[in-house]
């Protein structure tokens, strides 16, 4: 299904059009994009620009790598900048959704980098990271807020932000947010702007999902469509290599170790399977790191930056990372799980090959993968060159490096990292229950104390017998007090208040006789030192309560007689 009035460019147009400056943007807009020397629009920018600043509601459809943040960035600040107004306490002029935090990360940086002349507030309210410094900015108002939906509804659940004065709505990769599962929440958000309102719809693909979406979202927009799929290929050299599943580990490696390398992108299709990567090329002596949903903020952060700078070489990620992944020098993309959405593919292979770049794609491609694999094919309406190793013959050359062992570092749910001692491991983790808190074993006289709560820990356990074990080490309320020092303070108090429960209770001796293995009646001295004995039902610790409450008549000798009241 298509929506709008799709518009080509006439070639007169395209031509006068070569310039920013042709395109009627402010002057601080036309400044900073001549500092970071950009002069000509690309095609998507040409096309969709003009029509955003007139204020018509807009479908563009590009691919990845085509300048969309920016063909409806300028606009926007073009807007903000010619009708400066404050915004009010925790209040948006202008939202712009992205369905993932990286992608978000670079809209924001878009933002600032051409609006550095205008003075404009721009905020990043992404998940992963703590709520306080977000709710704290929204506080104040802000020109420009970019978002994910799920923090973005948290955030207005928690009345941190208001988005009945949003003037400019974007939706951005809206196809992503519907693979995402971000539907429902992009409608509960839309329920909250104002019906008066400029929207953007930008997408790689439109499927008829997302077309009815756009629909309910716009009001007679103008559809804007770049497709430059032949293009990316063109650049690309593409192979695909027949493997069984159990194989790939190993291929991987050799491709690594074989190929020419700059920096190398691995996608995988769940996220413990790109662990799992990390892991086999670990043992194989390769270095690498994982970039998925489950991974902190920090963590992605850390990855990303590695992995721009060079100090990491191979990054593997879920197709989450394959549109918030922009760094120059990727020179291989290899598929390590065929995507089963064919778009995904050209979204993968797009990492490579930027900036007019050349880049190499490789995909391995399984048994169970053959359908994704002619799907991809009618998509880019070509086939791509396949090898094949399959077989129990295939032979693969795994580099012998020395394997590198991979130490997680454990992060608060705050994103900071926790507690260390001095080995270097968190000191909660792993310990059992009762022994942790990360304070450093005793030495000297302790010991001896250790070795008699563990004795006295055993002797429990033998007079448990066949019943529930005493926790080794622990003290339970019958072994408070030492056995030679009997409780005449509650003793006192029972006869102050003319208790009929004879003595107070006594920690039972750990010799004990040959009753005492079962724990089931022990025999005290009595007081008086005549032998009379206090006898007590031992029931253990599972004894209901009815019964605890019921007079100790057994407490007494034979002929012993019952206290008077």
């Amino acid at each position: 299904m298509w929506l709008g009035v799709r518009r080509r460019c006439p070639l007169h147009e395209r031509q006068s059009l070569t310039s920013f400056s042709s395109l009627g943007l402010a002057e601080p807009i036309v400044r900073a994009l001549s500092d970071e020397h950009l002069v000509t629009p690309t095609p998507i920018q040409a096309q969709a620009i003009p029509h955003i600043l007139s204020g018509r509601d807009l479908i563009g459809i590009a691919q990845t790598g085509t300048g969309k943040t920016a063909a409806f960035a300028l606009p926007i600040l073009d807007r903000l900048i010619r009708h400066p107004r404050r915004p009010e306490p925790k209040q948006v002029r202008a939202l712009v959704l992205s369905p993932t935090r990286e992608l978000s990360g670079q809209i924001v940086d878009n933002f600032e980098k051409f609006g550095r002349h205008g003075r404009l507030t721009v905020e990043l309210a992404i998940g992963g990271v703590p709520m306080g410094r977000q709710i704290r900015a929204l506080a104040r108002g802000v020109d420009v807020l970019v978002a994910t939906p799920g923090r973005l509804l948290d955030l207005a659940e928690n009345r941190a932000v208001s988005l009945d004065a949003v003037e400019v709505f974007v939706l951005d990769e809206a196809d992503q947010m519907l693979d995402m599962g971000f539907l429902h929440a992009i409608r509960a958000i839309v329920r909250r702007l104002p019906k008066q309102r400029h929207s953007l719809f930008l997408s790689a693909t439109m499927p008829s999902a997302i077309a009815e979406l756009a629909q309910s979202l716009l009001h007679n927009p103008v559809t804007v469509a770049v497709t430059p799929v032949a293009k990316t290929a063109d650049r690309v050299e593409q192979r695909v290599v027949m493997v069984d599943k159990a194989n790939k580990p190993s291929l991987l490696a050799e491709v690594l170790s074989k190929e020419e390398i700059d920096r190398a992108l691995v996608f995988t299709r769940t996220k413990h399977g790109a662990d799992k990567v990390v892991r086999a090329l670990a043992k194989a002596g390769i270095a690498a790191e994982a970039i998925h949903g489950n991974k902190s903020q920090n963590q992605r952060d850390r990855v990303l930056a590695a992995f721009r700078e060079g100090t990491i070489r191979t990054l593997v990620a879920t197709d989450i990372a394959a549109r918030g992944i922009d760094v120059t020098g990727v020179s291989h993309v290899v598929n390590f799980d065929l995507p089963n959405v064919p778009e995904s593919y050209v979204h993968r292979i797009g990492r490579t090959a930027r900036a007019g770049r050349e880049g190499i794609a490789i995909s391995f491609c399984d048994q169970e993968e053959r359908a994704y694999l002619r799907s991809i094919e009618r998509l880019i309406k070509m086939q791509i060159p396949a090898s094949d190793r399959r077989g129990a013959g295939a032979v693969f050359e795994v580099p012998e490096g020395e394997p590198i062992e991979i130490v997680e570092r454990p992060e608060r749910a705050d994103g900071r990292q926790g507690a260390r001692n001095g080995s270097g491991r968190n000191p909660r983790a792993g310990a059992p229950r009762g022994q942790r808190g990360g304070r450093p074993e005793k030495s000297g006289a302790e010991d001896g104390h250790r070795e008699h709560r563990q004795a006295d820990g055993r002797g429990r356990e033998a007079r448990a017998g066949q019943g529930a074990k005493a926790p080794s080490g622990g003290r339970n309320r019958d072994d408070a007090r030492p056995q030679s020092r009997p409780d005449h303070r509650a003793e006192g108090r029972a006869e102050r208040r003319g208790d009929n429960r004879g003595p107070a209770r006594e920690r039972a001796p750990q010799g004990g006789g040959e009753m005492s293995s079962l724990g089931f009646m022990k025999k005290v001295a009595s007081r008086d030192g005549s032998g009379a004995g206090n006898a007590r039902a031992g029931e253990g610790q599972g004894a209901s309560h009815r019964e605890s409450r019921k007079p100790h008549t057994a407490g007494y000798g034979a002929g012993a007689k019952r206290p008077a009241r």
